[in-house]
């Protein structure tokens, strides 16, 4: 049987942005074309981008998306008309009896027209996924031809699930089946992803085709890392993570699979993938919503810096803008640490104090005890927010998961800002990265970016005299260990306390996560690296007396 070649294409596509979304659709068919290809595979929703929420019950969105494939196919047919396409798009349903009125279909363009379309069987529903709220169910099943070979599709979920459209491979003599994707990036998923398509093609005897999308989008990063695997399991060859590329392939038969372009199958340690998920999560955030540059303030704490060096990575240190904000609290080595990582980034780096601005509050109302520890952080998200609005800077939060597990921020204080880079980072893991970051500009021969001092000493608010965290929280690996058993597992107190910790802290800890879902509510989004993120992952009621 001839031999086809076949292109993965993993682009970034922008939510609602037809025109832009059908320009990366028409470079990467021009690229695979002029490599030879017969066959090229894109992810789920690319011409909508991914995921459009409520804009699925948007009739004008709809015909967009309707219109672009449209135009798509006359290009393809004037320009390309030997090459098949598989694109993924939302399509209005016609179902009257439903709630919803659209479909996640995939569609195969040939020589100019609508060749065949499948529409998604399986909708998450679990996670940051909402599909049955936004779309009707497949039912159908679509395959299709190239040079005598049989190739079926479906679309990322549906191979999540037993029996459906992938048990029906075997039934139609598929030989490679192609899985369109908007996998969003969570730690180990990677992994997780290429041991089921293995045993899914072993299962089946057929090769598979996943082909992921790539980029940030709101609070998720879809990391690309597309990749073919033989029918006998094993991996041919994988995409770049966390970057647009173009994979291609020979095939002769589904265990006789060559690539053409020369790619790793070995994926980044996991410090290197978090790292990169979070500077693409921020850089696509500043990017897509327009934002000329960010500010945040600089405690000469570890968050901070972390944030800092995360900016700068992600947007160039020119678009990123420092501020540090002494109280009558503020220990001198902060200043001169906040100070060493501006000089370190290299980036715009001013001192505006806050004592002056803080009296007034304090003189007026008479506060004392936390009132006053508040009112200085306060005052700095004023500040912050008005440099936002005079320079047009996007303002960054820096808290982590532990500090917004626990209510460890001042609500419209620390916790100011339109973008969290590391929300879903536990303070465990920012020390991690921040060791992390600093190795690897030594092994590049480059200036540390984090100051020693600021990884070392005890982390502190430093709202009060000799202030540290631990005056009121457990060791944070501890915190971290718990916080991961009853936020990340979901695990009831009890069964904590089964595991060997303290009743006592326990119970603490869980009414201090229990009693902040109100902060929560009202904080910034963030990039989404763990199972159980904070927002769409884990949605609590406020008023809420289960214990």
């Amino acid at each position: 049987m001839p031999i086809f070649r076949f292109a993965i294409a993993q682009v970034n596509p922008i939510v609602g942005d037809f025109v832009g979304n059908l320009e990366l659709i028409k470079t990467a068919c021009n690229q695979a074309s002029s490599s030879g290809a017969d066959l090229v595979v894109f992810g789920e929703m690319v011409i909508s981008g991914y995921p459009i929420e409520d804009l699925a019950k948007n009739e004008s969105f709809l015909q967009d998306s309707a219109e672009s494939l449209a135009n798509l196919a006359a290009w393809l047919e004037a320009n390309h008309p030997n090459l098949d396409v598989l694109v993924g798009l939302p399509l209005a349903d016609k179902n009257e009896q439903s709630w919803s009125v659209a479909t996640n279909s995939a569609v195969l363009i040939r020589a100019g027209r609508v060749a065949g379309k499948y529409d998604k069987h399986h909708l998450p529903n679990y996670s940051v996924f909402d599909e049955y709220r936004i779309f009707n169910s497949g039912s159908d099943y679509f395959s299709f031809e190239v040079k005598g070979h049989r190739i079926g599709v479906v679309i990322c979920e549906d191979i999540w699930q037993e029996g459906g459209p992938v048990g029906h491979t075997k039934a139609e003599g598929i030989e490679l089946l192609c899985v369109l994707n908007g996998s969003p990036f969570e730690i180990s998923k990677a992994d997780t992803r290429v041991q089921l398509v293995s045993n899914i093609a072993k299962k089946y005897n057929c090769a598979v085709a996943y082909s992921n999308l790539v980029g940030g989008q709101d609070d998720l990063v879809f990391d690309g890392d597309s990749f073919v695997v033989s029918a006998n399991g094993s991996l041919v060859a994988r995409g770049k993570q966390f970057e647009s590329d173009l994979l291609l392939f020979d095939f002769d038969s589904a265990n006789h699979i060559s690539a053409i372009t020369s790619q790793s199958v070995e994926p980044a340690d996991e410090l290197w993938q978090i790292w990169h998920a979070l500077r693409l999560g921020l850089a696509d955030y500043v990017a897509k919503n327009s934002f000329k540059s960010v500010i945040l303030g600089l405690s000469g704490g570890i968050d901070s810096a972390l944030c800092a060096a995360l900016a700068v990575d992600a947007l160039g240190k020119e678009r990123v803008f420092g501020v540090a904000m002494p109280s009558e609290y503020s220990s001198q080595h902060s200043l001169d640490d906040a100070a060493d990582l501006a000089r370190r980034l290299d980036i715009d780096y001013r001192i505006e104090p806050i004592a002056d601005l803080v009296e007034p509050f304090d003189k007026q109302l008479g506060l004392s005890g936390l009132a006053a520890e508040n009112i200085q952080a306060r005052v700095r998200g004023s500040l912050l927010m008005a440099l936002s609005n005079s320079e047009g800077h996007l303002v960054l939060t820096t808290g982590n998961k532990t500090e917004i597990s626990v209510g460890y921020s001042t609500i419209y204080g620390d916790s100011v800002g339109g973008f969290a880079p590391i929300k879903d980072v536990p303070k465990t893991l920012v020390w991690e990265l921040a060791k992390w970051r600093n190795r690897i500009a030594r092994e590049l021969s480059e200036i540390e970016p984090i100051p020693e001092n600021s990884i070392s000493k005890p982390p502190s608010a430093e709202l009060r005299p000799g202030q540290v965290d631990q005056d009121t929280l457990p060791d944070y690996e501890l915190l971290d260990a718990l916080l991961e058993l009853y936020v990340g597992q979901r695990k009831s107190v009890s069964e904590i306390v089964a595991l060997g910790f303290e009743r006592e802290l326990v119970s603490k800890i869980s009414r201090l996560v229990d009693s902040a879902e109100w902060k929560r509510r009202q904080s910034a989004i963030g990039t989404k690296i763990t199972a159980i993120a904070f927002g769409r992952d884990r949605r609590l009621p406020i008023t809420n007396r289960y214990r």
